[in-house]
């Protein structure tokens, strides 16, 4: 393979592109979680000052509910001092306090359980702050190789003969970040929002006893509300990292993506596959998936399409991507002087990533007429690696 220095170059450039990109992805996601943290201390304090009110409350109310007990008893006793009436206000009273009890008992449960949860997530987002800022400053040092020291980079890429693995492994480092989210994502936010639906129960099985329905059905609306914010929860989580492309692989997961997009945006997708299907690396997977992801989001967000074709093509060394829709297209030549002027994230980052992968991409389009991407892979980089 003869050594091109210009290639290289590009490839360098397209690195620190990417890993550019990357880095300030990592400090939003390290500025939501400081802005989280500082958000989770300040509803533990809230939550242990109320914790401790409510454990006041609940030991004044078992002093006032053992005097009326001793009250009620008093009057019970002595007919001849206390009337009917005394004895029926003695016994409300009574009743109230133990009724009022009851209920401060089940919120200083509810507080304490609260409290415990939030000073676990509190210590879990601090080592997400942590982690993420190290990883800030490591990619800050390697940008900063590559930035000032060019020539030698050059040199390591040259002795590994190949851009695509740069590529790739870009890719898989970008995926597994994906991955760790996902998963803090599902242990953390999830879990606390499934446990908030079970206190719910519990409150309205409570609350039912009493007969309190107004507060009944507001309970039973936040339950609703709790429910549909873990289901959006668990579409964020898939978005982050389809856990499915490492089980499944490209193609169920790919179906289950489309099915989501045209319930989700009502536009009517077809989904076909042609060739032999076989499973290829993980990073060469979610890298086609990714793409596929990104084109079908351009559709959506500007095609104003009714219809959109997706197929998968499977070739010897080789993997060929159509996505095709009926919207209202757009001018090629418009989009290339975007390009030049790097204003246009879209199909030009689509086309950097395909790049990055010793891909081709070509784009059919014009106005009303709809529009047409054709990408080609190939994937005898992993065969050669092996």
């Amino acid at each position: 393979m003869e050594f091109q220095p210009d290639a290289i170059d590009r490839v360098i450039k397209n690195t620190i592109d990417v890993m550019e990109d990357s880095k300030y992805q990592i400090f939003e996601i390290l500025q939501t979680a400081r802005d989280e943290l500082e958000a989770l201390r300040k509803e533990l304090e809230r939550v242990r000052e109320e914790t401790n009110e409510t454990v006041d409350k609940v030991d004044k109310l078992e002093v006032d509910y053992h005097r009326s007990r001793i009250r009620l008893t008093e009057v019970s006793r002595d007919f001849v001092r206390y009337t009917e009436k005394d004895i029926r206000i003695a016994y409300e009273k009574a009743t109230e306090l133990q009724l009022e009890l009851m209920m401060t008992r089940e919120r200083e449960l509810y507080l304490r359980n609260r409290r415990d949860e939030l000073m676990k997530r509190v210590r879990s987002v601090e080592n997400s702050v942590e982690r993420a800022e190290a990883i800030g400053s490591q990619m800050g040092v390697v940008l900063q190789y590559l930035s000032g020291e060019l020539g030698q980079v050059t040199r390591i890429v040259e002795s590994a003969k190949n851009r695509q693995i740069i590529g790739l492994k870009i890719i898989l480092a970008q995926e597994e970040e994906r991955k760790r989210i996902a998963r803090e994502i599902h242990d953390g936010p999830a879990q606390m929002l499934a446990n908030l639906v079970l206190r719910t129960e519990i409150v309205e099985r409570m609350l039912v006893k009493q007969e309190f329905g107004l507060v009944q059905d507001e309970v039973i609306d936040l339950k609703s509300q709790v429910r549909s914010s873990l289901e959006e929860m668990r579409k964020v989580i898939f978005n982050l990292r389809p856990m499915a492309l490492d089980d499944l692989g490209l193609i169920p997961t790919m179906r289950k993506f489309v099915h989501d997009f045209e319930e989700k945006n009502k536009i009517r997708t077809s989904f076909e596959t042609r060739g032999k299907e076989h499973r290829l690396s993980s990073a060469m997977e979610a890298a086609v998936y990714r793409l596929i992801q990104e084109a079908l989001s351009n559709v959506a967000k500007h095609a104003q399409a009714t219809y959109v074709w997706v197929e998968i093509t499977y070739q010897a060394q080789m993997i060929k991507i159509v996505v095709k829709d009926n919207g209202i297209g757009f001018n090629l030549q418009q989009i290339k002087r975007e390009q030049s002027k790097r204003e246009s994230f879209g199909l030009v980052g689509m086309r950097e990533r395909v790049e990055l992968l010793e891909g081709r991409m070509e784009i059919e389009s014009a106005d009303q007429e709809g529009t047409t991407i054709v990408i080609h892979i190939p994937t005898n980089v992993d065969k050669g690696k092996e």
